[in-house]
């Protein structure tokens, strides 16, 4: 599944908003305060450290992974990867996603932050 250098895909945010809106899951791995502050709205969340544990709540298909940077995004991304799943890093996380103009909300639907 993954490339002779084992590197996990990634996508730009443009691509990865495609892709959800097409039916990929956004799987958000950071931290409950990080999460609150703001993510993107229709995204699971399950924090990195957690992933092993909750792995039964991804979503069967294709996975957009995301998080701060870009960093533990892509070691979750590994981990469905080595998992069997299909799974794609954000790249530059949810820093690149607010940039590019998407939506970051809050759980109660307000305008939310990247922190």
């Amino acid at each position: 599944m993954d490339d002779a250098g084992g590197a996990v895909p990634e996508v730009c945010p443009d691509e990865a908003c495609s892709l959800v809106d097409g039916g990929a899951a956004l799987l958000d791995v950071r931290e409950p305060q990080e999460w609150a502050a703001g993510h993107a709205p229709g995204a699971l969340h399950v924090p990195l450290g957690e992933l092993g544990d909750r792995l039964g709540e991804v979503p069967d298909g294709l996975v957009v992974v995301v998080c701060r940077s870009g960093a533990r995004s892509a070691v979750a991304a590994g981990a469905l990867r080595d998992s069997g799943r299909d799974a794609r890093n954000l790249a530059g996380g949810m820093k690149a996603w607010a940039a590019s103009g998407l939506g970051v909300v809050t759980d109660g639907g307000a305008d939310g932050t990247v922190v």
